[in-house]
């Protein structure tokens, strides 16, 4: 059994029904999803689609990179309320962090936005979601803020070096999240897969974006996360079911499920 520790079924692109993706999903073998949270916008239906399936769906809280603006500050404090509010129980602080690549005109707004974050992280012992676009030195240089025995959580989508890798972990205690990069042609990630360890590594899909080979060009879901988990067990020469056994391990402590 495996689990999606990073996707989006409860987004628009899978109305008008998001409960046949967690279906088809736990059909496939994987057997919890996680969820992390976008803007105020998407708080109400990714809490509705994981009400549907409380033995399958862990919820995360926070506020992604790219939707930070003019008002982010209100939206920061909204986020916080939401997150006081003891309404769920959310298994880690995410999706936060830095993304340049579409517009580097927030840069200073996002890293604050990404530091008050990463401080709920530490005041609550939980984990971050970490969303890193073009951006891995403001990225670490936020976290460099932190002791680095007090950060823990996962770089997800990761698509970095072998030295992306070092830098990352001399900040705080880091997991990577491998998606359908891993599978596409043009791709180097593979070659970076034996730096991250099976020990170090969550598996993810990144839904609806990011679909693994053979349904890239489609929107993803978190059924298809079992070819990714075969192409990682085929480029590390181990079995599909070591692959599953210990990236499901590592989400379990990570996030502490049950």
């Amino acid at each position: 059994m495996l689990i999606d520790t990073h996707t989006h079924l409860y987004l628009e692109e899978f109305a008008p029904d998001p409960s046949g993706a967690v279906t088809r999903a736990v059909n496939a073998g994987i057997a919890t999803m996680i969820f992390p949270n976008v803007d105020l916008s998407t708080i109400r239906p990714m809490k509705a689609l994981a009400a549907q399936f409380p033995g399958n769906v862990r919820m995360a809280m926070g506020f992604h990179p790219t939707e930070v603006n003019d008002g982010w500050r209100d939206s920061l404090s909204a986020i916080k309320d939401e997150l006081d509010s003891g309404d769920a129980a959310y298994v880690a602080i995410g999706e936060i962090g830095m993304d340049l690549y579409w517009d580097k005109t927030y840069c200073s707004q996002q890293m604050q936005a990404f530091e008050q974050q990463v401080s709920w992280a530490v005041e609550r012992s939980l984990p971050v979601i970490i969303h890193n676009r073009d951006s891995l030195p403001q990225t670490l240089e936020v976290l460099e803020g932190f002791r680095q025995d007090d950060v823990r959580g996962v770089f997800h989508s990761f698509g970095g070096t072998v030295d992306d890798i070092d830098r990352i972990r001399r900040v705080g205690d880091f997991y990577f999240g491998i998606n359908g990069i891993v599978t596409f042609k043009n791709s180097n990630l593979g070659k970076a897969l034996p730096a991250v360890g099976l020990d170090r590594m969550l598996l993810e899909t990144d839904s609806p974006y990011l679909a693994p080979v053979p349904h890239r060009g489609r929107r993803n879901e978190s059924a298809f996360m079992v070819h990714t988990a075969a192409h990682v067990a085929d480029v590390m020469g181990l079995e599909i079911s070591e692959v599953a056994e210990t990236t499901s391990a590592n989400a379990r402590t990570l996030f502490r499920l049950s």
